[in-house]
């Protein structure tokens, strides 16, 4: 039996409510912080498509007033269950907007832990998507990484091998300044944007942002928004599989 839940947010955003519907209400724009590939309708009744290696899910437009309301529905599944997203965007003095979030819906029957895992993401994204409006707005991800690793049942291991793989030690804050360490990849100045140990690091590394999250049913997954036209995405992919490798012998 569906069970319903609503997660709510709220943050400020370094961007006016044009800067920030572009990110949260354009297809480019929302590939630049959030997961996977996604594709917007831009009406109330338009079609979205979202896309990741693990899922797909198609969504109905519900509200669309640029540059302040936001809002759509995933299509409903035989059980009932669904997904339903709103954005309202306040504008503030200084070019800042106040960005309100609702997430709501209906889950499955193990409700609780998928709960857990929205209620803990839902914010990290949203720390993400600050992190691009701040260094990055007006530009738009050229590779999105979004890579699915192996379930770890340690989450102490998890943690060590995300703050070894961009030269962290200790405990980590916002601020903190590293090196990134990836076999493959060029090393480069990085600096914690973010984190919520032991699930979520968020970090600015060269021209890009990079999120490694321990998330649902104990799974490692690599995330990186890649804004510099010299890279290549094919290495970029290759390295951080082989990180997975290296750090988890899977």
């Amino acid at each position: 039996m569906p069970h319903e839940f609503e997660v709510r947010e709220e943050i400020e955003l370094a961007a006016t409510p044009e800067e920030v519907w572009e990110a949260i209400a354009t297809g480019p724009g929302v590939d630049s912080w959030f997961m996977g590939r996604n594709q917007i309708e831009p009406r109330v009744g338009g079609r979205n498509l979202w896309e990741t290696p693990l899922f797909s899910a198609e969504s109905t437009v519900t509200a669309y007033d640029p540059p302040h309301h936001y809002a759509y529905r995933s299509d409903e599944a035989p059980d009932g269950q669904f997904m339903a997203f709103e954005y309202l965007v306040e504008g503030r003095e200084g070019g800042s907007s106040v960005l309100r979030f609702v997430h709501s819906g209906f889950l499955g029957d193990d409700w609780e832990e998928e709960y857990d895992a929205i209620k803990k993401g839902d914010r990290q994204y949203l720390n993400k998507l600050a992190v691009y409006l701040k260094h990055f707005k007006g530009r738009t991800s050229l590779h999105n990484l979004f890579l699915v690793g192996p379930q770890v049942a340690d989450e102490q291991r998890v943690w060590s091998a995300f703050k070894d793989a961009f030269g962290l030690t200790g405990d980590v804050a916002p601020g903190d300044k590293g090196r990134l360490a990836v076999e493959g990849l060029a090393p480069m100045d990085a600096v914690v944007e973010f984190e919520a140990a032991p699930h979520f690091l968020g970090v600015r590394a060269g021209d890009g942002i990079s999120m490694l999250i321990y998330g649902h049913e104990s799974t490692v997954v690599v995330e990186r928004h890649e804004f510099s036209a010299d890279a290549d995405g094919k290495e970029l992919e290759g390295a951080w599989q082989s990180w997975f490798t290296a750090a988890f012998g899977n």
